[in-house]
Order: C-alpha cells, then structure tokens, then sequence
C-alpha cells in the first residue's frame, strides 16, 4: 500500500493477506464518506470479500467491519458480528472523544489533526488504538477540502491497517478523556461582533447547503455562504 504523487493510493497486499471478510459501513445515506466509503470498497474488492451497507441493520459477519463517518453508537448485539470492529476518528485519544472533532479543532485553531484507527467498544470512542496519523492543514481550506484530506486519510489508514495485520498491537488509552458534543443549529452562528478573519475558521467548517453559517442583525436572521474563488 502506497500514496502515490497524484493523491491516489496503491492497494496490492500480499497473498497471505488476502481474503478477508470485510464490511463498510456509513450509517447515514446522505454523508459525504459515501463516496469515499466506495473508493474503498473499489480497491478491496479484488482481494477480499467486502459489503458495504448504509444500515447498521445490514452489517455482516466476517472478519473486519470498519464504520466509516457513523453519526450513531454501534450497539453490542451488531459489534459482535464481527472479530475487530474499527473506527477511524481525528482526534488524540482520549482527548476529544466525542462529536464532530475535526471541525470542533479547526475552529480551536490547529493545522495538525491528529487521527486515529481504534477497535471500537460499547463505550463511545474508548478502545485500544491500533494507528496513529495526522492530517496536516494550511490554514485556508474550506470544508470541501478539509473533507478531501480527511477520505484520503482514512481510506489510507484503513488498507494500511489490512497489509500490517495481524502483526499490529493495539495500544490501550491513557489518560483522562476529554469530550467534543455533537453540534447543532446554534452552533453555526456566527459572532457579529468578531471580524470576518476572526471568524473564518468557523466558516471553513460549514456545509453551505445541509448548515450554512448564519447570523442576527438588526432583528432578522441571515445565512452566510463561502466559497474559495482560486479557480
């Protein structure tokens, strides 16, 4: 497995490291990891057996189930299906489990996100990690972008995770563990009062369409949307 100067990445695992049962899972139809999820399933299919479903309902028994972008806690009854279940979350475990921690840290200010492969446990975000990486930002990238490095990461950290097992350790997290909430409606508001490069990392993380930034002024409410004008 290797990242190629183009972005693209090269899967072709040895033989003994083939043939896997491996299930993909995005448990929202809408997510913007569909695609990515898809690439995935694309380059592992050759050498393993994969399904990729869109319900956690749908997950199968096998060997590795990875959940991709998941909005919602895997209960035990579906986890036990199958031997690993891997989650891939950007944060330092066990600092910022939780919600949303890629843009809860843009907004915090950092340009190096950590991100992590961990075996996923009852206990939200609090299993042994298996990988550590980051994903390094410029400072200027709108969500589009945030997202583009975000699913060559992962995707890259999971065909990684495939050629190094089973010689892979998981590490068990240490430490007191921090927690980002889930965001809403209220938290794309803008501060009227900061200027616009005091809030611009806020609005690198909006969607303009599914939660566009928005604002009160003047007894009325606005939405704010943001594009890059470089092409």
């Amino acid at each position: 497995m290797s990242l190629m100067a183009n972005g693209s990445i090269e899967y072709n695992p040895p033989k003994d490291k083939m043939g896997y049962t491996v299930t993909i899972l995005v448990d929202d139809p809408s997510s913007w990891m569909v695609p990515w999820a898809s690439m995935l399933k694309d380059k592992l299919s050759p050498y393993h057996n994969v399904q990729m479903c869109l319900s956690k309902e749908k997950v199968g028994s096998g060997d590795f189930a990875f959940l991709l972008g998941c909005t919602k806690i895997i209960p035990k009854e579906i986890l036990i299906r199958n031997k690993l279940n891997l989650v891939i979350h950007e944060s330092a475990l066990p600092s910022g489990r939780g919600w949303s921690p890629m843009a809860w840290q843009v907004l915090e200010g950092r340009n190096e996100i950590p991100i992590v492969l961990f075996d996923a446990r009852e206990e939200l975000d609090s299993g042994p990690i298996y990988l550590r990486d980051v994903i390094k930002l410029s400072g200027t990238e709108l969500l589009s972008e945030i997202r583009h490095k975000q699913g060559l990461r992962t995707v890259e950290m999971v065909l990684r995770f495939l050629t190094l097992w089973p010689e892979l350790k998981p590490v068990e997290q240490k430490g007191g563990p921090t927690f980002y909430k889930r965001r809403d409606h209220k938290d794309d508001m803008l501060d009227v009062n900061k200027t616009i490069a005091e809030n611009f990392d806020h609005l690198r993380i909006v969607d303009n369409e599914k939660y566009p930034a928005w604002l009160e002024l003047r007894g009325r409410k606005f939405k704010l949307k943001i594009y890059s004008c470089d092409k």
